[in-house]
């Protein structure tokens, strides 16, 4: 594909409980999407501010499509994610609704056609339309099957509950973290109580033993208990804060919410809920285990502006 030059870009701006986005229509990979740019749009000063960078683009048109189109001919749309420091980022949990929520504003996704398969670094995705949280008040909620899911430390983490120490500013002493792989990587940690996890400092990197060689997000959370659904079902509740790796403290995180689930149902044992609803700071998500090693993760998508940038004005 050849870059082109443009002074003017044309942009939208959305979010998913608040982990929010630059979302960029380039099908035919004509943008040059350099860290540079990235770094300069998701500036909360000096450009339009994000968590991240998304871009439509032809499957066909990135190296990584190959193994997309060999998964799934469908997925025609590639979900090319950036973090706000500019480094490409395997996948974003609340991205992907927003991605489809991009898709459909564009007249590439039509939810009364059935589910969305699109692209991404960690695997095809697979989007569908669902009925809002009961209790939550969005208008409109997309489900993602986030593929599978593992805990790295394997039964070892699993019957101790942790795999690696976690120091967060703010928290007394060092801390238990158990790590969990979404296609990106995860350690969630447990707090004592909601003013314990308020009081901690994001606004450093939590620091990870042993140190991931590709990074982490940390998740801290503070487990709520269960309720029983209208059909009698359990349903498990957590609240959580994020550190993302190459992004600082973010409002959600989508991948993280299913880590954080995932992780305080490993520690309840058996006959722990398979739903769970995740409280961040930005809203609500829902996170459902799903049979076959597969999690989904459910919330709202909004696309909220759309924009001209001056590119000659960022640098």
């Amino acid at each position: 594909m050849t870059a082109v030059a443009t002074s003017m870009l044309h942009v939208t701006k959305g979010h998913g409980t608040q982990n929010d986005f630059v979302l960029l229509d380039d099908r035919q990979g004509a943008l040059d999407l350099s860290a540079d740019l990235v770094r300069e749009l998701a500036d909360r000063r000096g450009g339009l501010g994000a968590d991240g960078v998304i871009r439509v683009i032809g499957t066909q048109h990135l190296p990584e499509g190959a193994a997309v189109l060999a998964e799934e001919p469908r997925a025609r749309w590639f979900m090319d994610y950036r973090n706000a420091d500019g480094s490409v980022a395997e996948m974003c949990g609340n991205g992907v609704r927003v991605f489809a929520a991009f898709l459909e504003r564009l007249g590439l996704w039509d939810a009364a056609d059935g589910e969305l398969a699109l692209g991404t670094r960690a695997g095809v995705k697979r989007v569908r339309r669902v009925p809002v949280q009961a209790g939550i008040g969005d208008d409109v909620w997309y489900a993602v099957d986030m593929g599978r899911w593992f805990l790295p430390g394997g039964d070892e983490a699993a019957g101790t509950g942790s795999d690696a120490v976690v120091t967060v500013a703010g928290v007394d002493d060092a801390r238990p973290g158990l790590s969990v792989d979404l296609g990106n990587p995860h350690v969630v940690l447990a707090l004592q109580d909601e003013d314990e996890l308020t009081g901690a400092d994001l606004t450093r990197a939590p620091v990870v033993s042993p140190v991931p060689p590709n990074g982490v997000n940390v998740e801290l959370v503070v487990p709520l208990g269960e309720d029983r659904a209208p059909d009698g079902s359990l349903v498990g509740r957590v609240r959580m804060r994020v550190h993302e790796r190459g992004v600082g403290e973010t409002r959600s995180c989508g991948t993280g919410a299913c880590a954080a689930a995932l992780a305080v149902r490993s520690w309840a044992g058996a006959g722990a809920p398979d739903v769970w609803l995740v409280d961040v700071p930005g809203g609500t998500v829902r996170v459902s285990v799903l049979p076959g090693g597969h999690v989904e993760l459910a919330g709202p998508a909004l696309l909220v502006a759309t924009a001209d940038v001056d590119l000659s004005a960022l640098r």
